[in-house]
């Protein structure tokens, strides 16, 4: 049997088939092309007039742009400076607080001290001598009133014998 021929019409089916999706291929690229196309002349009209825009905006605008970025950055340089002058001043100040309070403290005690020991002072050398001159007061007092009242006694003639034992 000769198999060429069914080779040949196999082969040119296939041929044909292949031209076929050739054809097919060539049609959607042209397709998506023409797409793509119209894709950037659309980004064309809209965007590169933006983009312009932008670009001539920042050209234009770039030294005062400059000018503000230079001017925030030496205000934080001051403005930092500033803070830690601060910051130094106010620990100076707690410092010298403390020590200060620290010798009102001192100061506190030392007076207290001080009026604690003259109060002892003043106990011993007045309170107590007082104390025991009046004690001796107190005691002639009671002697001169019993002379008195034994006098007294005799002139109106009966002594009541309980009156001298309660005393």
């Amino acid at each position: 049997m000769d198999y060429l021929p069914i080779f040949i019409a196999v082969t040119a089916a296939a041929v044909v088939i292949q031209a076929g999706i050739l054809v097919a291929l060539y049609l959607a690229v042209r397709q998506t092309s023409a797409r793509m196309e119209a894709l950037a002349a659309e980004v064309t009209t809209k965007v590169l007039p933006t983009a312009e825009i932008v670009h001539s905006m920042l050209v234009e605008y770039r030294p005062l742009l400059q000018n503000i970025v230079t001017n925030v950055s030496d205000s934080s340089t001051k403005v930092r400076a500033q803070i830690e002058r601060l910051d130094a001043t106010v620990a100076d100040a707690i410092d010298r607080t403390r020590l200060q309070v620290i010798r009102a403290d001192e100061l506190l005690h030392r007076t207290l001290d001080r009026v604690e020991n003259t109060t002892n002072l003043v106990h011993k050398t007045v309170v107590s001598p007082v104390r025991q001159l009046a004690g001796l007061v107190q005691g002639i007092t009671s002697g001169v009133e019993f002379f008195i009242g034994a006098k007294r006694r005799r002139r109106n003639g009966a002594g009541v014998a309980q009156d001298e034992m309660f005393i």
